[in-house]
């Protein structure tokens, strides 16, 4: 049998699951109304919490450092990938998070394995919860410690686990802050009453939380009041660039340069991504009514769409996962708002479990009520079509 030919029959497979995916082409900036696939489309699933992707202010400061500094890094960090913009970036981070220190990645998904890939050691364990990003998941899988899932944001579940990993050296609680497809938040208080008893460090991937989350956007830590050992971000989101980081102790950061390869080995993040994310988290910190909008618009979407009979997950996130049950049905749910003019695609296995496919839908602070009220007529018209809801 021919590779291609192996490969066809595999893609096949995938296909007559229902789970076959394709790429849409975006052929406008990130903002709420876009071009996808050549139609105009209003688009609720991006996460561009803060609609600062496309800031007239951040598009100018990256513009002005693009010219001073070019496109690429060069390099990873520790050849010739260093400017002054990257250290500029990582004492604002550290500030902005209320840490000692913080270190760039490339990626978020970087950041997380490189951690999870380095900081424990053959003999730890790590408790991470049923529902975490795939970011950690494939962290763990390349970790020396061993890896026990705690189902999601059960605390009885995770103090049994505690209880039953107590023989290992080091025990880690990983966790998301906010859950990307159910758009819970991680109980952190009783998180970290669970490790100072069971003598556990905790680790958060706040990803989805900041610039969101707390009364100055600082994310997961800040709204419930706590300081985990370890907190891993996104600049990719809220934040409206790219790039990832972890902040922590100084130790810790010094502990990451030398012994994570997804740092060490990986070229840095261009200077002109640097500099427009540092004056992103300026305003991210002195604008409050961005996430007060936010939220307001997240509170109207869910209360709308269960008042229709809808079953809608999540908590006080821009993530509304709407559960629609099989694949096909979501499918078809979501080329149905396309043709309304919507783009909302259908989350299916193996993102999320069987007969949980749902369209997940993300708000942003940057979406008008007239946007919202569209989505909302969409649904109840399709809902009912479809006979999701009576």
């Amino acid at each position: 049998m021919s590779f291609n030919h192996w490969l066809t029959q595999r893609i096949e497979k995938t296909k007559q699951a229902g789970l076959y995916r394709g790429v849409r082409t975006m052929s406008s900036a990130a903002q709420p109304k876009m071009v996808v696939n050549g139609a105009e489309q209003i688009v609720f699933s991006s996460n561009n919490y803060l609609g600062l992707a496309n800031d007239p202010i951040l598009v100018e400061k990256a513009v002005n450092t693009l010219q001073e500094f070019g496109l690429g890094s060069s390099g990873s960090r520790l050849t010739t990938g260093n400017t002054e913009w990257h250290e500029k970036l990582e004492q604002r981070i550290a500030s902005f998070k209320k840490s000692e220190a913080a270190l760039l990645f490339s990626s978020g998904y970087l950041a997380n394995i490189g951690v999870l890939s380095s900081l424990p050691e053959k003999g730890d364990v790590l408790l991470s919860d049923q529902l975490n990003h795939a970011s950690i998941i494939d962290g763990c899988r390349l970790s020396k410690a061993e890896t026990v899932i705690y189902q999601h944001t059960d605390m009885n579940s995770l103090e049994l686990k505690l209880k039953e990993t107590q023989a290992y050296t080091r025990r880690f609680i990983v966790t998301d802050g906010v859950f990307s497809m159910d758009g819970t938040i991680a109980p952190l208080v009783q998180i970290m009453k669970l490790a100072n008893r069971y003598d556990a460090y905790v680790i958060v991937d706040d990803a989805h939380a900041t610039g969101v989350l707390g009364e100055e956007g600082k994310g997961t830590s800040e709204h419930f009041g706590v300081s985990p050992d370890v907190i891993i971000g996104t600049l990719s989101k809220a934040i409206g660039v790219e790039g990832g980081f972890v902040t922590g102790s100084r130790v810790l950061v010094d502990f990451l340069l030398n012994h994570a390869r997804t740092f060490i080995f990986q070229t840095a993040i261009p200077p002109v991504s640097c500099a427009a994310a540092y004056a992103a988290i300026d305003m991210i910190e002195k604008d409050k009514e961005k996430r007060k909008h936010l939220l307001r618009m997240i509170k109207v979407i869910k209360g709308n769409l269960d008042a229709m009979g809808f079953i809608v997950y999540g908590q006080d996130t821009p993530i509304i996962p709407v559960i629609i049950g099989d694949a096909e049905t979501s499918v078809q749910f979501s080329k149905k708002l396309q043709e309304n003019g919507i783009y909302a695609p259908a989350i299916r296995p193996p993102t999320v479990t069987d007969g949980k496919s749902r369209i997940r839908l993300t708000v942003t602070a940057a979406h008008t009520d007239s946007q919202i009220e569209h989505l909302l007529t969409s649904f109840k018209y399709i809902g009912r079509e479809l006979e999701i809801i009576s």
